[in-house]
C-alpha cells in the first residue's frame, strides 16, 4: 500500500501517499530503554513486562513465549538471533497477544456472599431472534446468550394454539412461537459452557393451572438434579453464587389472569409513546447526568400498576387455583405489594424477593427514591428491563441501574460499611487516576472500501476517550483530527480522576470528521476499568453491533497514578 487515487471529477484525480504503520516515538524510546545494541533479549523483555506492563507475576518463560509466538510469523524478517528488534517489538505491542483485558478471565472476587451482592449478566426476551414485534422465537439466541456467559434467561410462556401445551413467545405480537421444552433442553445443555455459576430462568407466566402443572413436570424432568428448589416457601436470604454452582434457578411471580397483565402493559406502553426515539444509534447520545434526575417529578401515580406489570400481587381466584407443584419450583419470588414505589422498596427482614422496573420507571424514580433503591438492592434483587416502545430490540443506558445496585442489569459489588447507603450522586474524593495515552490506530484501510469515509480523499480520523460511571467520573475527551490519513498517530494523553473506579467503564470511540454531514463512525469499545491491564496495549475496536472488526485497533497506554 503506497499510493491511493480518488476521482474528484471526470477529468481530475487526486493521488495520496499511504504510509506504512510505524512505531510511535514513545515506543521507540521504550525500546531503546529496554534493549541493547538494537536487540531486546528475553531478560530485557521480562523486565519490560514487569516494569511497564505491570505484570508482576510475569516470568522469563512468559517473555520467551512472546518471542516464540512472534517467530512463527516467518514471513516477517524482523528477528535478531538473540531477541527482538524494534519492528518485532512493535508487532508484539500492536498484536492480538497484547490485549487490554485478560483473554482468559478468571474469577478473583469473593463469591461466597448472597447473590444480591453481585451484578448478574442478564438477558431480556432471550428467545427472540430479532425485533419485538414479528421476529421468530427460537432456542438459538438462548444458546448464544449462554455461550457468552449470560446468567439470566427470560422466557414468556403461553398456552399453545390448542391450549394443551406450552409455547414461548412475545405475547400480543406476531412473533412465531417455539416450544418451551425445546428451550429448556437447550438451557440444560448450554447453561454452564461459559461459567459454572448459576443460571436464573425468569418466567413471565400467562398459563392456566393445568398448564402450570405441565410446566412443573416439564421443568422437573428436564433439569433434574441441577434444578435448585428452596426448602421453604420464601428465602430469608439468598444463597451465594459459590453454593449455587451448576444449578438452575426458577424465578417468577404467583400467576394471575393474562387480561389483567395485558391491560397494565398497554397502559405502560401508551404512557411511553412519543417520549423519544427507540432507534438511538450506538454512542449517539451522552450518558445522562444523574444530577439532572434529582429534579424529576415522582408521584405515587407514576408507579401504581406500572412496576413490572406481571408482578403485582393479586387476590383473584387464579391465585387460589394455581398448581402447588408449580409454586414449589419458584426459588426467587417476583412481585410487588399493593401501592406505589415507596411501598415496593420496603425491605422485609424475613424474606427476600425480586422486583422489576422498566428503564423509564427507574429514571423517574432515582431522583426521589434513589437511596431507597440502593437500600432495597442490598438484600433483594432488582431487575431493569427495556421500555415497551423499543420494538427494534435496541438497548438502553445501564449506568443508572448499575450505580443504584440493580443486579439484573450488569455486574456488581455493593452494600456499604456501617449500614451506610451508597449515593451515586454524591461527589467523593478520587480514589485513583487513570492516565490514558492514545498513540495511533490502524486497520481501516483493510476493513473498509477506500471511499467509505470520504469519496475524494483518505479519512480524517479523531478519537474520543472517556469514562462512563457515576456522575462525578463521567466525562468524554477528544483528540485532534488528523487529515487524510489511514494510520493516524495522535500521541495524546488524558487523565481521568475516578471516585468510584469499581463502576467506571473506559469508553473509546473513533470517528471520521465530515465537514458537511454527520461524522462517520469508525469503531468503538468499552472496557471495565477494574479489569484493565496497565501498560502499552493493542485495543481492538468493534462495530455498532459489538462485532469485532478484523483489523481495526488502537495502540494505547494505560497507567494508574
Amino acid at each position: 500500500m503506497s499510493k491511493q487515487t480518488y476521482r474528484v471529477c471526470f477529468c481530475f484525480r487526486r493521488r495520496f501517499h499511504v504510509a506504512a504503520s510505524e512505531a510511535p516515538d514513545a515506543v521507540k524510546s521504550m525500546f531503546d530503554q529496554y534493549s541493547e545494541n538494537g536487540t531486546m533479549t528475553v531478560d530485557h523483555l521480562h523486565r519490560f513486562l514487569i516494569e511497564v506492563q505491570k505484570e508482576d507475576k510475569a516470568s522469563k518463560e512468559d517473555a520467551q513465549a512472546i518471542i516464540d509466538s512472534l517467530r512463527e510469523l516467518k514471513h516477517l524478517n524482523i528477528f535478531q538471533r538473540r531477541g527482538l528488534n524494534l519492528e518485532a517489538f512493535f508487532k508484539y505491542l500492536f498484536g492480538d497477544i497484547n490485549p487490554p483485558l485478560s483473554p482468559t478471565p478468571v474469577v478473583h472476587h469473593d463469591m461466597t456472599a448472597p447473590v444480591s451482592h453481585y451484578f448478574i449478566y442478564t438477558g431480556h426476551n432471550s428467545y427472540l431472534t430479532g425485533n419485538q414485534l414479528n421476529s421468530d422465537c427460537s432456542d438459538v439466541p438462548i444458546i448464544r446468550a449462554l455461550q457468552k456467559g449470560v446468567r439470566v434467561i427470560e422466557l414468556d410462556i403461553w398456552p399453545n394454539s390448542k391450549k394443551d401445551n406450552v409455547d414461548v413467545l412475545h405475547g400480543g405480537t406476531m412473533t412465531a412461537p417455539v416450544e418451551l421444552i425445546k428451550c429448556l433442553r437447550s438451557i440444560k445443555e448450554y447453561a454452564f459452557v461459559a461459567s459454572e455459576y448459576p443460571v436464573v430462568i425468569t418466567l413471565e407466566d400467562h398459563l392456566t393451572p393445568d398448564l402450570q402443572a405441565k410446566v412443573a413436570e416439564m421443568v422437573t424432568q428436564t433439569l433434574g438434579e441441577i434444578l435448585f428448589t428452596p426448602g421453604s416457601e420464601c428465602l430469608k436470604e439468598f444463597p451465594s453464587p459459590e453454593s449455587l454452582k451448576r444449578r438452575i434457578i426458577i424465578s417468577t411471580k404467583p400467576p394471575k389472569e393474562y387480561l389483567e397483565a395485558k391491560e397494565e402493559k398497554e397502559k405502560e406502553n401508551d404512557s411511553q409513546r412519543g417520549k423519544g426515539s427507540a432507534d438511538e444509534e450506538a454512542w449517539g447520545k451522552e450518558v445522562p447526568n444523574l444530577k439532572s434526575l434529582n429534579n424529576s417529578a415522582c408521584d405515587k401515580d407514576d408507579f401504581d400498576g406500572g412496576v413490572d406489570n406481571d408482578e403485582e400481587d393479586s387476590d383473584d381466584k387464579s391465585q387460589h387455583n394455581e398448581a402447588p407443584e408449580y409454586r414449589k419450583l419458584i426459588a426467587i419470588h417476583a412481585g410487588k405489594p399493593k401501592g406505589g414505589l415507596k411501598e415496593c422498596l420496603k425491605v422485609d427482614p424475613d424474606k427476600v424477593r425480586r422486583l422489576s422496573l422498566s428503564e423509564q420507571q427507574l429514571e423517574n424514580a432515582v431522583g426521589t427514591y434513589g437511596n431507597d433503591i440502593v437500600r432495597f438492592t442490598q438484600r433483594n434483587l432488582l431487575r431493569i428491563y427495556p421500555k415497551g416502545i423499543r420494538v427494534d430490540s435496541s438497548n438502553y443506558n445501564p449506568l443508572i441501574g448499575w450505580s443504584h445496585g440493580a443486579q439484573m442489569v450488569a455486574f456488581n459489588m455493593q452494600t456499604g460499611p456501617h449500614n451506610e447507603v451508597f449515593d451515586p450522586k454524591v461527589k467523593l474524593p478520587a480514589k485513583k487516576t487513570l492516565k490514558v495515552t492514545v498513540y495511533m490506530g490502524e486497520g481501516w484501510y483493510y476493513d473498509f472500501p477506500h471511499t467509505h469515509f470520504d469519496a475524494y480523499s483518505p479519512p480524517d480520523f479523531y478519537a474520543r476517550v472517556g469514562i462512563a460511571g457515576v456522575p462525578a467520573d463521567t466525562v468524554m475527551k477528544k483528540t485532534k483530527t488528523l487529515e487524510d490519513n489511514w494510520i493516524p498517530s495522535w500521541n495524546e494523553e488524558f487523565e481521568f480522576p475516578l471516585s468510584v473506579p469499581e463502576l467506571a467503564l473506559l469508553r473509546i470511540e473513533v470517528h471520521e470528521y465530515d465537514m458537511s454531514e454527520k461524522d462517520d463512525f469508525g469503531g468503538q469499545t468499552c472496557l471495565p476499568v477494574s479489569e484493565l491491564k496497565q501498560g502499552i496495549r493493542a485495543v481492538p475496536l468493534h462495530d455498532r453491533k459489538g462485532e469485532r472488526y478484523k483489523s481495526v485497533k488502537l495502540l494505547m497506554h494505560f497507567e494508574f497514578i
